[in-house]
């Protein structure tokens, strides 16, 4: 099986599996990981975690996740694990297009983040997760953790103003404990075996010209601050910098949002490659080209200055339930490895399956059917 073909990192739950996550939408009573509030909750992850590591082997998938089966959010469950926060429902969610593209379509509410007292990384239930992970796979794959970038979660909170009325009095402050979590947060993963962090982002859009940035109340705007954008970079580089030293590879993805098979952003990367793909210091690219919101190919050009990057073309959907157009993801493939060498790129689906617990509208049949499609088609490009 082809090692070109990866997955983004999030699965599919199953009904068992949904039944306690749709629990713990309504209740702002209760504290991550939520397995004291709900009995039978930990028994169920952990056969349905054990469930689809076995699914992704056998599939030949050669760098995998627990599903991100751990998560009801995939990026605020790790700021709930953070001490010194609490989590409330909030007044609104976040603002989605909807499917026909013409109104706002309101996701989940539980969105809401308290800071209460200062915050720190250490023994974050996310360490017992990995090592859930990496028992069960016993060395047959490569296992990688996923959470949200550090610049996300700066920016979640200063678009939502939750620094208001909190612990933290000013943005500096907050930045500054916001990186050493994050610290502390390596250090435990590393010390727990791991070799290989993900940071997810959807944020680098708001900045690219033709986004709408509406996600955070649902109101048009046209901002493009580079010094913030700037800020998100050295915030990012900084963490990066540090599991380096560590010894860890540290890959990114970038979504535009994807919520029950819809999205968010807008603006293609060639508006923003000269900030986010050529001056991050990942080691490994994840980019979303599943449609024409992403722009054209040229914003690959960048990776000229970024040279030791790998990058891995999104040209597949996770949000469609039918089988993707082969012709159109080989001819991008050729297109890209003329920018970049083919040995740099890989191919995926532009996100996972279930960035959020209710996961995009298809079934696991069709999802497994999609991953294997992704297999046939790297292969075709790049061999056995």
């Amino acid at each position: 099986m082809t090692e070109r073909f990866l997955t983004v990192g999030s699965l599919l739950r199953n009904e068992e599996l949904l039944k306690y996550k749709r629990e713990i939408e309504k209740r702002d009573d209760i504290r991550y990981p939520f397995y004291n509030d709900f009995a039978g909750y930990k028994e169920c992850e952990d056969t349905a975690v054990a469930d689809v590591i076995e699914k992704q082997i056998a599939a030949g998938l050669p760098e995998i996740t627990d599903g991100e089966y751990s998560k009801s959010l995939w990026h605020l469950d790790f700021v709930w694990g953070l001490s010194g926060v609490e989590r409330y429902i909030k007044e609104s969610g976040y603002f989605f297009e909807d499917k026909d593209c013409c109104g706002k379509f309101e996701t989940r509410r539980d969105i809401g983040l308290r800071f209460v007292d200062r915050l720190s990384g250490k023994n974050h239930p996310f360490i017992d997760h990995f090592k859930r992970l990496k028992k069960l796979v016993n060395g047959r794959a490569i296992v990688k953790q996923c959470i949200p970038s550090p610049s996300h979660i700066y920016g979640d909170v200063l678009n939502f103003n939750f620094l208001e009325n909190s612990y933290y009095k000013t943005n500096e402050a907050f930045e500054k404990d916001l990186i050493r979590s994050y610290e502390e947060f390596l250090d435990d993963f590393k010390n727990a075996g791991g070799e290989i962090i993900q940071f997810d982002d959807c944020l680098w859009e708001q900045f690219a010209d033709g986004s709408e940035n509406a996600q955070f109340d649902g109101e048009v705007r046209h901002d493009k601050n580079i010094a913030l954008a700037e800020k998100y970079i050295a915030i990012n580089n900084e963490v990066i910098a540090y599991a380096h030293d560590l010894g860890l590879k540290v890959y990114t993805h970038n979504c535009r949002g994807n919520y029950a098979s819809r999205h968010f952003g807008a603006g293609t990367y060639d508006s923003i490659a000269d900030l986010f793909l050529e001056k991050q210091n990942y080691d490994r690219f994840y980019l979303e080209w599943d449609d024409e919101r992403a722009g054209s190919l040229n914003s690959l050009k960048a990776f000229e200055k970024n040279k030791d990057a790998e990058v891995v073309l999104g040209f597949l959907s996770s949000k469609t339930p039918g089988l993707d157009d082969e012709k159109r993801a080989l001819e991008l493939l050729e297109k890209a490895s003329q920018i970049i060498d083919k040995d740099r790129l890989y191919l995926s689906h532009q996100c996972g399956f279930a960035s959020c617990d209710n996961g995009n509208e298809l079934s696991q049949d069709q999802q497994w059917a999609k991953i294997a499609q992704g297999q046939k088609i790297a292969q075709e490009f790049w061999g056995k």
